[in-house]
């Protein structure tokens, strides 16, 4: 980008855009043909690693930390699964009760579970044990080159066969970012030379754009005069080359039209008011910040209505040396789960009861732990083994079967892949993604899994 150019961008216009890539005008690309039955899909990645033992085997401190009895097993996502929660040593709560640490679970925000109201396949195989590899598949289905830092997807994401197929403006699909780390910006869309920034969707990051350095930047952002006020320039510079970590060459290459801009424009000055009145859509317990990007996802939803939203969220992460804090950030991640699902159906009247979510972890945990302990002296756990690849995935809302399980753990039926042909046979596109051949070939839709 040419210096003068670059420098007259910089107000909210400019940063608006750089914050969140986007692209053409919508009628340009594609046709609208579509036999989907869901209006909206919501595609959550539950980035950070989850075992299966705590999730789906609900098996709490017993197969971790060798405590054995009934009373130290049980169900700490009972917004998501059915089951009785454990009775002892419990952690995972918030504000410490009678100077016990995290004793007070979450109460649970839906009625019925989302295991009672949609289908959940409780083992499905992952692609292997890289966070950012796994997300790739997610995103895309497919698993067959090897995918590195730094470098975007060999094959089209979700959004961009998406936008390519029902024609869809850059503002109907969104990637939201729980941060920057691990290249998670690059996954708007793809370098395939047919699909590209041209059907990206855009991508917003909210603990950046909202957070300290947002509030500095962005929120009373302006046009500079380049010749007095080449500092404040030079600064703006340096915040989105950090934020994104990519070279001034790459900043997302995604154009939302005219309107659309303007339309995002507004969206943050009115996110900006709203957190400056503590009213944003969080979850009843924010105290991490998955539970902070869901609830700035809340907001996209109920603002743009978009046809694909995928939802990133990575505080479980903390396994590799704190289980303690594991528990908790699963237990949040239910959490929030639970709020974002109950918003869409009593917030945002345009998307309930015509929505479909598909609920899938990038990668599992090891099964034998590593030497870090935390404050309670219990071990945590990497992700390098086979047991690594135990995942789950769940779906719920417009199309799908309630109360049904299918599989179990030990008995794979399914795999990571499948999740993205499952949001593509939702939306009415699984044909179309399955005759471009570049999905793998073992793909199937769940909803041809059952």
């Amino acid at each position: 980008m040419k210096r003068r150019k670059f420098i007259k961008t910089l107000g909210l216009t400019g940063a608006a855009s750089f914050m969140m890539p986007s692209i053409l005008k919508s009628g340009t690309f594609g046709t609208s043909a579509s036999n989907g039955f869901a209006d909206h899909v919501v595609f959550v990645g539950f980035a950070g690693g989850l075992r299966q033992q705590e999730t789906m085997m609900q098996r709490y401190l017993t197969d971790s930390q060798g405590l054995n009895g009934s009373s130290y097993e049980g169900n700490i996502m009972y917004n998501m699964l059915n089951g009785s929660s454990p009775t002892d040593k419990i952690v995972y709560g918030t504000d410490p009760a009678f100077g016990l640490p995290g004793s007070n679970p979450i109460p649970q925000i839906l009625a019925q579970t989302l295991e009672t109201q949609g289908t959940t396949f409780k083992e499905i195989q992952a692609a292997g044990y890289g966070h950012y590899s796994a997300l790739v598949t997610l995103l895309s289905g497919s698993k067959s080159t090897t995918q590195g830092l730094r470098r975007r997807p060999a094959m089209p994401t979700i959004f961009e066969y998406a936008r390519k197929h029902l024609d869809l403006a850059a503002t109907d699909t969104w990637f939201i970012g729980n941060g920057l780390g691990n290249s998670t910006p690059l996954l708007n869309y793809s370098n395939h030379p047919d699909y590209g920034a041209k059907y990206g969707a855009n991508f917003l990051a909210p603990s950046v754009a909202f957070g300290n350095e947002g509030e500095k930047h962005i929120k009373n952002g302006r046009v500079y005069d380049y010749q007095q006020e080449m500092s404040k320039i030079y600064e703006m510079q340096q915040f989105l080359n950090k934020s994104y970590n990519l070279s001034a060459r790459d900043f997302g290459g995604v154009e939302n039209t005219p309107e659309e801009k303007e339309d995002i424009k507004a969206f943050f000055r009115e996110m900006f008011n709203k957190k400056a009145s503590n009213l944003i859509a969080r979850p009843p317990v924010s105290d991490n910040n998955d539970m902070n990007t869901i609830g700035y996802a809340c907001e996209v939803l109920k603002w743009f209505k978009p046809k694909v939203t995928f939802i990133n969220l990575n505080n479980i992460d903390t396994c590799h040396a704190n289980f303690t804090g594991y528990l908790k950030n699963i237990h949040r991640a239910d959490h929030a789960i639970g709020h974002l699902w109950n918003y869409i159906q009593t917030q945002i009247p345009e998307m309930a009861d015509n929505t479909f979510m598909m609920l899938t972890p990038d990668i599992g945990r090891n099964l034998e732990p590593n030497n870090v302990v935390d404050e309670n002296d219990w071990l945590s756990y990497d992700h390098s083994d086979a047991n690594a690849t135990r995942i789950f995935s769940q779906m719920v809302g417009a199309g799908v079967q309630a109360n049904l399980q299918v599989g179990g753990p030990g008995n794979q039926i399914g795999d990571i892949t499948d999740s993205m042909l499952t949001v593509g046979e939702a939306l009415g596109i699984k044909n179309m993604i399955q005759s471009e051949g570049l999905i793998s070939g073992d793909a199937v839709s769940l909803f041809d899994r059952i």
